[in-house]
């Protein structure tokens, strides 16, 4: 028996290593030259050294917040994409949370909470814990589909994006809830005058992601699985309950993005709110070396694939690219980083 149970710790070590093993340098690189490019493009043109680094670390914090919420989402797509899987549901995940977060928060007649007595402190903490939980939800229900009812990933979370959103749009058309101004202190709290906390959120995330997929054990059965389903199976390992797991964390990702996202602005469209996360959350993992085939991907690839993204979109826009033209560019580098893993592979 413990000779048994020393072989499945080995098989699963040995999958951690072959997950780990692709270095982040050249991911690394290409952010540093975009970095120097976007330097460049800014210019030079102020009065002293501090007025300059002022300008660009302000460029550099709107950057990340306006990026923190579709990095939150990459991180649980590289968890995703690792076992071999697709959410293309986030998107509308996102909008189905924030309309519940917006109900409950609403100052207005309709709102739930109002009228049930429940206002400040109390009413922002229920509604986290039960946007969190509705978001676990509805990850669950994907992963179990995927599992349990043996739907492919693809059409799971296909059918879940049109139905949530679809549904989220038909119970709140001709309904503006107002958000509490106290609320939107969770992301828009100044720092010495800036507003770091989006930034802080994704960060935190990225740490504690980072240790699960290096130092836990499911952690290393989410790599099991992507690397081969049916050796981490004979491993004793329960595919079903990992992948399963890893939805609900997709999902429980997307409730607190979707929570930032609410906080920030105050409001949401319901109609096009979240609409290209999917797009965003795949191309930060792909471009960070997550494959595709599943089996491989880092954390801190992810990090650096979304910030490569975003400091693209923000060349894009200093260069004056249209933006229905930046969504080409993004396509393009998704096919051109698969294409690239598989010259690796070859």
């Amino acid at each position: 028996m413990e000779a048994m149970t020393g072989n499945k710790r080995e098989g699963l070590k040995g999958f951690k290593k072959r997950g780990s093993a692709e270095s982040q340098f050249g991911t690394a690189l290409v952010l540093i030259v975009l970095i120097i490019l976007q330097t460049l493009v800014l210019g030079f043109d102020y009065d002293s050294f501090g007025h300059w680094f002022s300008a660009w670390t302000r460029n550099w914090i709107n950057i990340l917040r306006n990026n923190a919420g579709i990095g939150i989402i990459s991180l649980g797509m590289t968890f995703v994409i690792i076992t071999g899987g697709i959410d293309l549901a986030v998107g509308s995940t996102l909008v189905a949370v924030g309309a519940v977060i917006m109900t409950l928060l609403d100052t207005g007649p309709k709102g739930i909470l109002g009228n049930l007595g429940i206002t400040g402190a109390p009413a922002y903490t229920l509604t986290i814990i039960l946007a969190i939980l509705l978001g676990w939800l509805i990850g669950t229900i994907i992963g179990l589909l995927i599992t349990k009812g043996r739907i492919a990933p693809f059409v799971a979370t296909l059918g879940a994006m049109k139905i949530l959103r679809s549904v989220t749009q038909h119970f709140m058309q001709g309904y503006n809830p107002r958000v509490p101004r106290e609320f939107l202190k969770i992301s828009n709290l100044q720092i010495g005058n800036l507003m770091f906390m989006p930034i802080i959120y994704w960060a935190v995330l990225a740490v504690i992601l980072y240790y699960i997929s290096k130092r836990t054990v499911f952690g290393r059965q989410v790599i099991a699985v992507g690397s081969n389903e049916r050796a981490a199976q004979l491993s004793g390992v329960n595919v079903n309950r990992v992948k399963t797991r890893v939805y609900s964390l997709m999902g429980v990702l997307v409730a607190i993005a979707s929570i930032i996202q609410v906080s920030r602005i105050g409001s949401m469209d319901f109609a096009n709110a979240g609409s290209g996360y999917e797009m965003d959350a795949i191309a930060a993992a792909v471009v960070g070396g997550t494959s595709m085939a599943g089996g491989r991907g880092t954390i801190v690839g992810t990090v650096l694939g979304m910030l490569i993204i975003a400091v693209m979109n923000n060349l894009l826009n200093l260069f004056g690219v249209p933006p229905f033209l930046r969504e080409a560019f993004k396509g393009l580098i998704v096919i051109f980083a698969v294409l690239f893993q598989r010259k690796e592979k070859a």
